[in-house]
């Protein structure tokens, strides 16, 4: 789950396995699986970082690949 911000500055929590697609217009805007849109605060980038920060956590995602080079030595 990744914590967001509304526009009105209400947070909320969102299961990020349901994002489909982050766009800018100019708001960032956010549509899921079932076709839902919510605009948010953060930057398209801020949305990106948290959504890969979340499948890390989850383990979908692997380490980056510098960390994964210091492990195997």
């Amino acid at each position: 789950m990744i914590t967001l911000t509304r526009l009105n500055g209400k947070t909320f929590t969102l299961n990020a396995l349901y994002i489909e697609q982050v766009e800018a217009f100019p708001d960032t805007t956010i549509t899921l699986t079932n076709g839902k849109k919510i605009v948010v605060r953060e930057s398209v980038q801020d949305v990106v970082e948290l959504v890969k920060q979340f499948y890390q956590q989850i383990s979908i995602l692997g380490l980056p690949r510098e960390v994964e080079g210091l492990n195997s030595e």
